[in-house]
């Protein structure tokens, strides 16, 4: 083959080959904005292998024809880490073998804050991978200054450096030129540390174990190799014993090359200095910063900025909500019109659109609530509420990212658990996902509603009404019950992470809208691909065990319905409800219902209530639908009904009433615990990727809601 021909093949390799970017910073650096200005919608949210850090890749195509695949790591300040996102960016980079292991690295610095973001530049230096070094935030930096910075950096560090800004999208032509000329290069031999003789001799114990690695690969397995999960446990085994008998101390190296390091360019980097936008807004956040992060003015704007944030979910989601609900009910009825009276249409109408109902209709809570919480992190917001609530949810084995989700949930457990993901510790937030349904959502409120309508009196006092200070104590309760779960959890579930908060506070800013949308637009369909085929999957169980019964069952209770209703002389609407209250009893749902009556009596609750109580499960508001259907409420279910309804209900026994006031606190209590919510199990099966929490969940809240309504109702009935 003549040699044009070779080369000409060889290149048109390597134009379908995928090379792999590794996109590097500090937390708050820009990073994520820059691979959201590259990317766009061609990006991938997963998790890295074996862990719940979230993974974002995305794909970009070089002038040359090169496909590039970004990968979006989490923010970093070491590479001697301290969070769990850390960790990963450090297994990765230790080991050649990982299918994230990159063959080149663009580093994002805030131009404003060098000092703090060359620690780990420096460290990656020492990688040898070809490395760009992008200054984001150039924006807020005048150009004489910007440009100045750039090349002192160059010649001090001898690679190539960008400034750019990744909220308005200046810069990145030049980047993607870079990035192609960084591809074609090879191995930089630049180093930036000196390690001493120590550390020397840990390097030439780990690569004469594991030889295919970089001196400063080496050195890191030898600080890390006990977790990294690049080093075979035989290795392992190996280092334990070759690596404290060398004198390797691994605390008192890492402060020594931390030291170094900025001892080598903090002399220098303080005469570089950004003036203009950049001082500006320093001073304005400072000024801002005394009223947002005071410890009495701080929490009390938060409390307020919350409620807002709350009051928005809780509003403004009721009107799309309204919609899909409105719309799905209008395609069933339209589907049951053109249809067959089949089982096929019944599944069709029933059982997959409602299906399909319950995944759409959370849609627009989880929109609202990351769009503004999105816009409250891109402003600057979010980091100090963190940082202001952190030492108080410390203490409960939370973190201050935890507020967010907690108050989130007050609106609904779905997004709030969600919203965990900010949580780099992985104790605190798994305790805050296990926790956050304790809070009483917005689906409580129908429950509520009926059972403190039918117990406690619309009576006023003064300026408080007593069924409002009856929602207002089962919401507190609901929050103490989840700060007091949280505290035992923190007690029982071991951690070898550092419990503490490490986070630097940017300055505020206008809020990059491009990252906001495409956040939302992540979450929604992380939702709906997820979690949404587990709730279809549950819908349409729980339609069959509604809509069928064993042998013959529901034909007979149909017959005998029609029959009744005939001798009764009911109207359509009444012949409706009776036939649905029957069929229901003899349904599948109608014999568990019956079967769990036993384990339920002590609590006060009969069958019927067994049964609101099974089809509730795939969400607490159909406890009031299922008890109007089973009373043949039905197509008359108002809020006045049901309670009337409730109140003339009699044990067929000995005729007293089966609604009483024992029963209905019971029954609240049950329901303020209880984890009734399908939904919100399969988002905790999506965020732990383990079948194993979700089920713990649910035992130990309903496990929780059952000793809880045990003890009103005996309690009721001492006492009476």
């Amino acid at each position: 083959m003549h040699p044009a021909e070779i080369e000409e093949e060889k290149h048109s390799g390597a134009k379908h080959k995928t090379h792999r970017i590794a996109l590097l910073g500090n937390p708050n650096s820009g990073k994520t904005s820059l691979f959201n200005q590259l990317t766009g919608l061609r990006q991938k949210v997963g998790n890295f292998p074996g862990v719940t850090v979230e993974k974002k890749t995305g794909h970009l195509r070089l002038s040359d024809g090169r496909n590039v695949q970004l990968i979006d790591f989490p923010g970093t300040y070491s590479l001697h880490p301290t969070s769990a996102d850390e960790k990963v960016v450090v297994n990765a980079l230790c080991d050649v073998q990982s299918p994230e292991f990159p063959d080149a690295i663009i580093y994002v610095a805030d131009i404003t804050q060098l000092e703090q973001h060359l620690l780990f530049f420096t460290q990656l230096l020492d990688l040898g991978l070809p490395i760009v070094l992008v200054l984001n935030m150039s924006d807020q930096a005048d150009v004489a200054g910007g440009k100045e910075i750039v090349k002192i950096l160059e010649r001090r560090f001898r690679l190539p450096v960008l400034a750019l800004s990744a909220r308005t999208g200046s810069g990145f032509t030049q980047l993607k030129t870079e990035i192609e000329l960084l591809l074609n290069k090879g191995q930089s031999f630049f180093r930036y540390y000196r390690p001493g003789e120590v550390e020397i001799a840990a390097i030439e114990v780990v690569k004469k174990q594991i030889p295919k690695l970089e001196d400063y690969q080496a050195l890191l397995v030898a600080h890390h190799y006990n977790w990294l999960t690049s080093v075979p446990d035989s290795d392992k085994e190996f280092l334990r014993e070759a690596i404290p008998a060398i004198g390797f101390q691994s605390l008192n190296l890492q402060v020594r090359e931390t030291m170094q390091r900025y001892n080598q360019f903090t002399p220098w980097i303080h005469d570089l200095s950004v003036h203009g936008g950049a001082d500006g807004n320093k001073s304005t956040t400072s000024r801002i910063d005394r009223i947002f992060t005071n410890r009495v003015i701080g929490p009390i704007l938060f409390a307020l900025l919350m409620i807002l944030v709350f009051q928005a979910i809780f509003s403004w989601a009721s009107y799309p909500m309204d919609w899909i609900d409105g719309s799905m009910t209008s395609l069933g009825a339209w589907f049951q019109d053109i249809m067959p009276e089949a089982w096929y249409t019944n599944l069709l109408t029933e059982g997959i659109l409602a299906g399909l109902g319950g995944v759409l209709i959370f849609i627009p809570q989880i929109a609202i609530l990351f769009f503004l919480v999105a816009l409250l992190e891109e402003v600057g917001y979010m980091a100090r509420a963190v940082f202001l609530f952190d030492r108080l949810m410390q203490r409960f084995g939370l973190n201050g990212r935890s507020v967010v989700a907690l108050i989130s949930g007050g609106a609904c457990a779905i997004p709030a658990v969600m919203s965990t993901r900010t949580i780099a510790n992985r104790k605190e937030r798994l305790i805050t996902i296990l926790v956050t349904p304790f809070i009483s959502c917005s689906a409580r409120i129908p429950v509520y509603t009926v059972l403190i309508g039918f117990v406690v009196p619309s009576v006023t006092i003064g300026i408080f009404n007593l069924q409002g200070l009856a929602f207002m104590g089962l919401y507190l309760l609901g929050i103490v019950t989840a700060l007091g779960s949280a505290w035992v959890f923190k007690k029982v579930l071991k951690s070898d992470e550092p419990g503490f908060l490490l986070m630097e506070l940017p300055v505020y800013r206008w809020p990059d809208m491009r990252n906001v949308f495409l956040t939302v637009y992540e979450r929604v369909r992380s939702f709906t691909v997820e979690a949404g085929k587990i709730i279809f999957a549950i819908s349409i169980v729980i339609w069959f065990l509604a809509s069928y019964g064993p042998g013959t069952a529901m034909k007979e209770a149909k017959s005998e319905a029609i029959q009744l209703a005939t001798d009764n002389n009911l109207d359509a609407d009444a012949t409706a409800d009776l036939l649905a209250a029957q069929q229901l009893e003899h349904s599948y749902a109608g014999i568990l219902g019956k079967a769990i009556e036993p384990a339920i009596q002590p609590l006060g609750f009969d069958w019927k209530m067994g049964i609101a109580i099974i089809t509730s499960f795939a969400a607490r508001e159909v406890f009031v639908s299922t008890m109007a259907t089973i009373y043949s409420i039905g197509s008359q279910d108002n809020e006045g009904r049901i309670i009337e309804r409730l109140a003339a209900e009699k044990d067929p026994l000995n005729g007293t009433p089966v609604y009483t006031t024992a029963t209905s606190f019971s029954l609240l209590i049950f329901y303020v615990f209880a984890m009734q919510c399908m939904s919100t199990l399969a988002v905790v099966r999506r965020e732990t990727r383990s079948w194993k929490w979700p089920l713990f969940q649910f035992l130990f809240m309903t496990g929780l809601a059952y000793i809880s309504s045990l003890i009103i109702y005996q309690s009721f009935l001492y006492f009476a």
